[in-house]
């Protein structure tokens, strides 16, 4: 019994930094303000009966987010490593989604062909930065750096120059509440990409051979595994992750903007991996962990918000209160607190003895 409590607790001991953190902010806010996580049922301006309150705005502003980390996690796991041009690829994705959708009438029709569009075009670029990685040996963040310096650029190129606008009720139902639905489709979106994940790595290996190739790529490749392949998957399932979130950015706004769209966002999927109990240098990993760290970092966001602090200042006041979580959930604290663990139960354990 207690090696089996012992097995469970290793098993999901992974998520317990991301679980204290959003735990720590509720806790805050509970003494803080008490209402500040009451949702309300109000009409929108569409007449439609929707969800709203600071909940809902974690859980819809998080969305791009989430998805990004989805698969930064697994291209962290692969190559221990980062990729710093999910920003960057997220713009070329929306511009690609913009440009065929002005192409001709929007339609429903259109907008599945702009999505798997600026899916194939994010894949490709997403290989590119995967070749880089696994088949010229370059480190991550540095084969990634090419992208993130002139990808907002190539978005530029895209349409011309311009900032075009994509008015449509379809684009707004993507962007904000399908007529009917109360819940904001971002929400939706992420639910249904963290399932179809969820069922890849239930019915395929991806997972298992994602993960042996992080924790020791020369063993994997000795037992058969593709490492190359691996690697180079990764950056393309990080790709499609861009193109989901440019397309959920686009829709937002109605436009695309290549210098702001999703500006910085890469730093905050990074965060949310780490924040999420996965190692940075490769090997086992959680996605929920990572989907829990993006929402800690925006809760903590809104947070700051609704504490009236001026938005020069949140990024500053992020950074001291993720260095904290980061520091808790480090190797060196985690072990720290597993040798007072086993004190402690080793102590209560002799005195049951004794008696």
């Amino acid at each position: 019994m207690a090696k089996q409590a012992k097995k469970n607790w290793s098993k999901h001991s992974q998520l317990l930094v991301p679980l204290l953190s959003i735990a720590l902010i509720i806790l805050f806010n509970a003494f803080r303000d008490p209402s500040f996580f009451s949702i309300e049922v109000t009409t929108n301006n569409a007449g439609s009966t929707v969800l709203t309150g600071n909940l809902i705005s974690i859980l819809n502003g998080a969305s791009e987010l989430a998805i990004l980390a989805m698969g930064m996690t697994l291209v962290t796991a692969a190559c221990g490593g980062q990729d710093i041009s999910v920003g960057a690829l997220a713009a070329i994705a929306g511009s690609v989604f913009v440009k065929v959708l002005r192409a001709g009438e929007i339609t429903p029709l259109a907008i599945a062909l702009g999505f798997v569009a600026c899916c194939a075009v994010a894949m490709a670029f997403g290989a590119f930065n995967g070749t880089l990685v696994s088949v010229f040996k370059i480190q991550p963040m540095i084969a990634t750096l090419v992208l993130f310096t002139c990808g907002r650029s190539v978005a530029y190129w895209i349409n011309g120059g311009a900032t075009p606008t994509v008015e449509s009720p379809l684009i707004n139902a993507i962007g904000s509440f399908i007529p009917g639905v109360p819940v904001p489709t971002p929400i939706i979106i992420v639910i249904i990409t963290a399932i179809v994940l969820s069922l890849v790595f239930k019915f395929t290996t991806l997972g298992l051979y994602t993960q042996a190739v992080g924790i020791n790529q020369r063993a994997a490749r000795l037992n058969g595994i593709n490492t190359t392949g691996i690697k180079l998957l990764s950056f393309m399932i990080l790709g499609a992750c861009c193109a989901i979130a440019g397309v959920i950015a686009v829709s937002r706004l109605s436009l695309i903007n290549h210098e702001t769209l999703l500006l910085d966002i890469e730093m905050d999927a990074i965060l949310a991996v780490a924040i999420g109990g996965n190692a940075l240098g490769g090997g086992k990993f959680k996605v929920a962990g990572s989907v829990l760290g993006a929402y800690a970092i925006q809760a903590l966001t809104i947070t700051l918000y609704a504490m009236k602090v001026p938005s020069t200042d949140v990024k500053a006041y992020k950074a001291i209160v993720i260095i904290l979580i980061v520091v808790i959930g480090s190797p060196v604290v985690k072990a720290k607190l597993n040798q007072l663990w086993k004190k402690l139960t080793a102590g209560k354990a002799g005195k049951e003895a004794a008696a």
